[in-house]
């Protein structure tokens, strides 16, 4: 019996479905919001470093996310 894997699917990253965009910075306007914008620069940026590296930063990332839609819902 083998350990299940841990770490990314294997295959094709996933992506917006086909015809779908993201809207562009100055539609969004008002709803951008400084922590996830930093979060995801973080992740964009983690693809540069070495993959024990990575996990740390993707886990920052999750942390961030997580306050910040925790704060969302207690509003």
């Amino acid at each position: 019996m083998t350990a299940p894997r841990l770490g990314p699917p294997q295959g094709p990253r996933p992506g917006p479905p086909p015809g779908v965009r993201p809207a562009p910075a100055e539609e969004i306007g008002e709803a951008r919001h400084p922590a996830v914008d930093a979060a995801v620069l973080g992740m964009a940026n983690a693809e540069a470093l070495a993959p024990a590296d990575q996990i740390a930063q993707y886990e920052a990332a999750y942390e961030t996310l997580r306050e910040t839609l925790a704060t969302i819902d207690q509003a």
